[in-house]
């Protein structure tokens, strides 16, 4: 389809639907389909109180999160990461849920004219927006109605989120330690997302897995680096498992390489399924987004209860990458001490390097698994402290009222710091948070003297190298107060 011509009013029917699982479509103009969709992968049925919920506008009902989530992965390969232009571009978007003896379809209106080929939805998206349905009714019915999980305690939220995960099919490999969670920015330079593709093959020679955040940049190129390695290797059963949540991912829609899609309630509870899912993590170069997933993983393994958890983690890029993660050394070592230093190394320009420690770290991980009896597709024994698994809810006040010193202990300071940065994300892409910027002006950071100067560099540095945004010009959404 050529998407340059102009709009016409023009409908033109691309197939029909006599019966079965067949899809219609009908494309308006050339940026916009109607269609009906059968279910693939997940979620053939759904009881008429489920229906209704997901049809409900109200407040508590379902249909925002679901319509916004399901036009995220209806506009994957986008490279935008302004929420909004996506909402404003597709404002007609509609869903309906048919309900037929047999089972369900999705009708849609006004839906992304790219999720379709010949008038029929590509199959990996349309395997991702069923993920979509199926994670936000268990979510609904079985997390947060059903009375089953305490989520103000400790082992409720650990418990969730391993039934979020069984739920989706991610927990059924019981092989070796072999998945590793790729972090890195969406907003990196050409060099830097080569490099994560040249680590990704070289990981996928080694028959290891990959899981990312399911977006663009750093969060794409290991997984198709894997593909190259595993079809070299003629490993056929490759996972690539992206996990996200519903503030983010209309900013970073699913790739297409991601073969299992897991939405997540809440970015805390996305942040435990990496670190109790995971057996090793690489870190690429990133911006705001990445440094609130390294400080979580920090503020985690730095806890005395964890100091004999062995958890490979390797930050690496490019050599033109050497000064930016030069730079995330000095300030891990400013806020957080030597000790958080100990858990990481730092590989650059070596992508077999990289996978070769990264094999010698994971079978560190499967002695630990196999001498405690812990299990190797969930992560049992890693204790997570409570100020990291507690939502933070941003705002203005929530925000000012953070305690950053350096008289706390070492993991409730990097559970701290890492909120500065999730606001900081919670600013730069989801919609709320960019709009509720505007109208109050921008989040007033403060606090120990030392770590204000630190975060005002990294920070400048972030907006001095363009890893703020994907596109358009930086406004920045903080302000340090002395």
């Amino acid at each position: 389809m050529n998407q340059d011509t102009p709009t016409t009013g023009e409908q033109i029917e691309k197939g029909t639907v006599p019966t079965g699982t067949q899809e219609k479509a009908v494309v308006e103009a050339t940026e916009f389909v109607d269609a009906r969709v059968a279910p693939r992968g997940s979620l053939e049925n759904l009881s008429h109180e489920e229906v209704a919920k997901l049809l409900d506008r109200g407040q508590g009902g379902l249909y925002p999160v679901f319509r916004q989530c399901a036009l995220a992965v209806l506009n994957s390969g986008s490279y935008s990461d302004d929420p909004r232009a996506l909402f404003e571009k597709y404002r007609a978007f509609e869903l309906k849920i048919v309900q037929q003896a047999w089972g369900i379809k999705l009708e849609m209106t006004h839906a992304p004219a790219g999720a379709f080929v010949d008038g029929e939805m590509i199959r990996g998206v349309k395997e991702h927006l069923f993920a979509v349905l199926r994670d936000i009714v268990y979510i609904s019915n079985e997390i947060m109605e059903s009375g089953r999980f305490d989520l103000g305690t400790h082992d409720g939220i650990t418990n969730a989120v391993f039934c979020i995960l069984r739920n989706a099919g991610v927990l059924e490999t019981k092989g070796q330690p072999d998945l590793v969670v790729c972090w890195g920015g969406h907003s990196i330079s050409r060099e830097e997302y080569d490099y994560t593709k040249r680590v990704g093959y070289e990981l996928g020679l080694r028959c290891l897995n990959v899981c990312t955040g399911c977006g663009p940049g750093a969060m794409k190129g290991p997984m198709k680096g894997a593909t190259i390695g595993h079809a070299k290797q003629r490993f056929d059963v490759g996972h690539y498992i992206g996990l996200t949540e519903p503030g983010i991912v209309a900013a970073e829609p699913p790739n297409a390489i991601v073969n299992h899609l897991v939405i997540m309630p809440d970015i805390e509870k996305r942040l435990e399924a990496f670190v109790r899912l995971g057996h090793g993590i690489v870190v690429f170069p990133g911006g705001v987004g990445t440094l609130e997933e390294i400080l979580y993983l920090l503020g985690v393994l730095l806890d005395p209860a964890n100091a004999d958890q062995p958890m490979p983690l390797i930050f690496t890029g490019p050599a033109s990458a050497a000064s930016y993660f030069h730079r995330i050394d000095e300030f891990v070592s400013l806020t957080l001490g030597p000790k958080a230093r100990e858990r990481y190394q730092i590989i650059i320009d070596d992508p077999a390097a990289v996978a070769r420690a990264m094999v010698s770290g994971l079978e560190r991980v499967r002695h630990h698994r196999t001498v405690t009896g812990d299990a190797y597709n969930f992560n049992w024994t890693l204790h997570i402290p409570r100020e990291l698994q507690a939502p933070f809810v941003v705002s203005h006040e929530s925000v000012a009222a953070l305690d950053l010193h350096l008289d706390q202990p070492v993991h409730a300071r990097a559970a701290n710091l890492r909120r500065v940065f999730s606001a900081l994300v919670a600013g730069n892409i989801r919609a709320p948070m960019i709009r509720l910027v505007e109208e109050r002006g921008p989040f007033e950071i403060s606090g120990d003297a030392r770590l204000m100067q630190a975060i005002d560099a990294l920070l400048g540095e972030f907006v001095a190298q363009k890893r703020m945004k994907l596109s358009g010009d930086y406004h920045p959404v903080y302000r340090i107060v002395a």
